[in-house]
């Protein structure tokens, strides 16, 4: 260790102590790279080798958006649980679900005990529908629709599937998602670990057509090439296109090929092209060419401009025709074209939650913050770093990347962090409280039961033998007070 931290030091005691507010993707990250970090330099940069990381959760389980956020039928999540678990099982993390950052436990109690606070609160609420009849009934934010098929623990019961024509807002993954989960069959999820009352509700969908309208077109599109591929295959579903919409000129196609992802992603839609031509030709059938019972459309070039509402209730959609240059930028047409719908669900962009005495960042939909430094105000109105706050994730960057983004993205953080806290007083050792059980002692006083690791196992082994039971690997707990139940009992 380095020679400074041998020295006998009154105002130093322990090592580090850091509290992550979030256990998603992004503050578990975060976690896992700040240890590994200190543990190849922290004595280089006069800090130690190790850390204790606190991981505060709101929700009774970890996971965020892995558990929450992503369509079920995603055949990689579990792999990504499965990395986020092990992570959470290194003995210098500490989970503490269950317990609310600015309910259970206040900003000046952790500065208290934590040398430095990092925010890694995701996103949790759509950002609005802002056009003529968006507050019709059957109009939906995909946030609330992925909180219920996901089996959010607040999130309702049972959802509203009565449509049979729907109408699906966005051009990115997580319209992917909402659409693929209104096209399914409710015996395709059953390998998954959707809830029991998810299932009886896909049972009983009646969308039978379903259209997506995206502002732009196939080389602007933000689709990720998996989401495409898993579009390619839904039993029963026949892909409906307009041709016109792929005449890309050759200003757009080369434009389109100076970034590979953009590139594998056009490739994809020409190959969901031919499909959908094929399809067509076999008189409406789905990819393994049986009679397909549903359609599902795609319009490019089609920007809603207005929900038609009858009685009070969504009974169309107006979209206006748009064009885009090589370089996306879109332009409007004056040209408008309705479809009759009965339900519309939006997905425009989340809005990363705001934290009680945090400043915000209302432009960019994040906390206010610098290269992950949470700062006093939005950098375009002169905010300075606030020692010691730091944000990562959705928080930091707002909803944009996949799942896999959020690493680069706290390494960014994380190394911010450890050059504040070298030139610091103390090696770093801000909080003025040492004491690794202060915060177990606090929470009890307040009457707050945590739920650590040893009891998110329990609930994870009580969910999989549910699935034994029924056949499956996993069945996902939804009731909050069974999880508290099988956590703490």
């Amino acid at each position: 260790m380095n020679d400074s931290m041998n020295e006998h030091d009154s105002n130093v005691s322990g090592r580090l102590k850091v509290a992550v507010i979030g256990a998603g993707p992004a503050g578990v990250y975060a976690s896992d790279i700040l240890l590994r970090q200190l543990n190849q330099k922290g004595d280089e940069l006069g800090l130690g080798e190790d850390a204790r990381i606190d991981i505060f959760e709101k929700l009774p389980v970890p996971f965020g958006l892995v558990r929450y956020g992503v369509a079920p039928d995603h055949p990689s999540i579990k792999y990504i649980a499965g990395a986020l678990e092990k992570t959470l099982a290194n003995p210098d993390l500490h989970l503490y679900a269950d317990v609310e950052f600015g309910k259970d436990v206040s900003l000046g109690e952790l500065e208290e005990r934590y040398d430095a606070i990092l925010f890694a609160t995701g996103a949790v609420a759509d950002r609005p529908l802002e056009i003529e009849g968006h507050d019709l009934t059957g109009v939906h934010g995909a946030a609330r629709f992925v909180e219920w098929y996901d089996g959010y623990p607040t999130a309702p019961r049972d959802w509203p599937l009565q449509a049979q024509q729907v109408a699906v807002i966005g051009g990115g993954n997580v319209a992917m998602d909402v659409a693929r989960m209104l096209m399914r069959r409710a015996d395709d999820l059953l390998p998954t670990d959707i809830p029991g009352n998810v299932y009886e509700g896909v049972k009983a969908n009646k969308a039978r057509e379903l259209h997506m309208f995206i502002r732009r077109g196939p080389a602007q599109a933000k689709f990720a090439v998996q989401e495409l591929r898993e579009l390619e295959k839904l039993p029963g579903v026949q892909i409906v296109i307009d041709e016109d919409d792929f005449e890309l000129d050759d200003a757009t196609i080369e434009k389109a090929g100076d970034d590979k992802l953009t590139r594998q992603m056009v490739g994809e839609l020409y190959a969901i092209r031919d499909m959908a031509e094929e399809m067509a030709a076999g008189g409406g059938v789905d990819f393994e060419g049986n009679p397909a019972d549903r359609k599902y459309c795609i319009h490019f070039y089609q920007m809603p401009a207005a929900i038609i509402g009858k009685d009070g209730q969504v009974a169309g959609i107006r979209v206006e025709h748009t064009r885009v240059n090589p370089d996306g930028v879109m332009s409007e047409t004056g040209r408008y074209s309705e479809y009759p719908v009965q339900a519309v669900y939006h997905a425009i962009g989340y809005k990363p939650a705001e934290v009680a005495g945090i400043p915000y960042d209302f432009n960019a939909y994040t906390l206010a913050n610098q290269g992950g430094r949470v700062c006093t105000a939005p950098a375009s109105e002169g905010g300075e770093p606030i020692a010691r706050l730091y944000a990562t994730g959705w928080a930091k960057r707002g909803p944009v990347g996949l799942i896999g983004s959020t690493k680069s993205d706290a390494l960014e953080t994380v190394s911010n962090m450890l050059a504040d806290l070298s030139t610091s007083p103390n090696h770093g050792r801000l909080a003025p409280d040492r004491d690794e059980d202060s915060i177990d002692q606090l929470l009890a006083a307040k009457g707050v039961r945590p739920i650590d690791f040893a009891g998110w196992k329990k609930v994870d082994a009580y969910e999989r033998a549910e699935g034994a039971k029924a056949g499956r690997e996993h069945i996902k707990v939804t009731d909050p007070d069974l999880l508290r139940h099988l956590a703490l009992d």
